[in-house]
């Protein structure tokens, strides 16, 4: 397969061929190409609840479901994926990763486009604010039995933790999930800036959409915000829907850390619905208002994930002219890429797996219009 339009990186027109699951060649291209269309490495959301009805933490939960979420997803412009399971009882949580495992098992295409489970909680904090809308009776400390238990049911396929470094025994914990190769993430936090330093120190190397899942105060300069956002160790990974950080904060999470900031979506089964009342297993009642921010019925200041795909935070980073678009794609395309894999194997280079997206600029807006995983077109409009 040969594609052309205008390379993301450069504004120049480029030709790209994939043979097999690589791309073979990329070269410059005499035609004349639309000045709308643009040539990008797919997305990777690392962070995503569900999509568009679909719950994955919603029992219930089939494998058709999580084929179709990533067929949904294609037409987002996203090639890879992490599903995300957040707080819930011992059981449930179970089942609801066995699902996932087996759908990647039934469905090697799938299994190609998730990179690993998130497991979100239920280690967080249990305290009004850093909890968020994760339901506080199934709130509990590290529990490593617990998690291999977990893990069993993932067939090892949890790559992600996001957890509350205040509890007794993190440390431990946190360098027993690293030695097992699991990125550990801190979030959901009431942690003091000593815990934080030694949960890094135990091996955590990110922090969960940093700014969010915290309280509505904090101390002006000694807070756990400030801690993680100076810590050359970890990255950070930030929610840009336009609900859940103001502009002024998302400036200063980039320009803190330029090369270690990731986009994420922290979408849940409502985005790409109506707005409307609606129930589910993240925050219970929840409203989706006409601006398309996702709350907790009756407060609107207790989000309750993201009702937004990543490439609408993309969106939203150029049209706010907070990055360029170069700058906003590779925010969550290649830096996760990066972050995990040590190099972003998903750029647009000769040899590398073909995970490609083509979008149009529309009315000011990004449009994908093909999308391509592993050598294979999976979505065009």
């Amino acid at each position: 397969m040969i594609f052309k339009a205008l390379d993301y990186r450069t504004n120049l027109p480029i030709k790209l061929e994939v043979k097999g699951d690589k791309i073979y060649d990329i070269s410059v291209c005499d035609e004349r190409i639309d000045s709308n269309f643009f040539i990008a490495p797919g997305l990777v959301d690392i962070q995503l609840n569900g999509f568009q009805g679909i719950d994955l933490n919603q029992l219930g939960l089939k494998m058709t479901d999580v084929k179709t979420l990533a067929q949904v997803l294609f037409r987002n412009g996203v090639t890879t994926f992490f599903p995300t399971i957040i707080t819930n009882a011992v059981n449930a949580t179970h089942d609801l990763l066995a699902v996932i495992a087996a759908a990647c098992d039934a469905y090697p295409e799938i299994d190609k486009c998730i990179g690993g489970i998130h497991l979100e909680g239920p280690f967080l904090s249990a305290e009004d604010g850093p909890r968020g809308a994760h339901r506080k009776e199934f709130i509990q400390a590290p529990d490593w039995e617990l998690f291999s238990y977990w893990q069993k049911a993932a067939k090892g396929r949890i790559k992600i933790i996001t957890l509350a470094p205040e509890w007794a025994g993190s440390s431990i914990f946190i360098k027993r999930c690293v030695a097992s190769g699991v990125v550990v993430s801190i979030g959901h936090t009431a942690a003091n800036p000593e815990q934080i330093k030694l949960a890094i120190e135990a091996g955590a190397r990110m922090s969960t959409h940093l700014g969010n899942a915290s309280h509505a105060m904090l101390p002006r300069h000694i807070n756990y915000i400030y801690e993680q956002l100076a810590s050359e160790e970890l990255w950070s990974t930030v929610i840009a829907d336009g609900f859940h950080l103001p502009d002024s904060l998302l400036k200063i999470c980039i320009k803190a850390k330029p090369n270690q900031t990731i986009l994420i979506s922290d979408a849940t089964s409502f985005a790409g619905l109506p707005s409307g009342l609606y129930t589910g297993h993240i925050g219970g009642e929840v409203e989706l208002n006409s601006e398309g921010k996702l709350h907790v019925k009756n407060n609107p200041n207790l989000l309750a994930g993201s009702a937004q795909s990543v490439m609408w935070g993309v969106n939203q980073l150029v049209k706010k002219q907070i990055l360029s678009l170069q700058e906003a794609w590779n925010m969550a395309s290649l830096k996760p890429s990066a972050f995990f894999n040590g190099n972003a194997t998903n750029a647009l280079e000769v040899g590398n797996q073909a995970d490609i997206v083509i979008f149009k600029k529309e009315h000011n807006n990004l449009k994908v219009i093909k999308t391509i995983k592993a050598g294979e077109l999976v979505f065009e409009n």
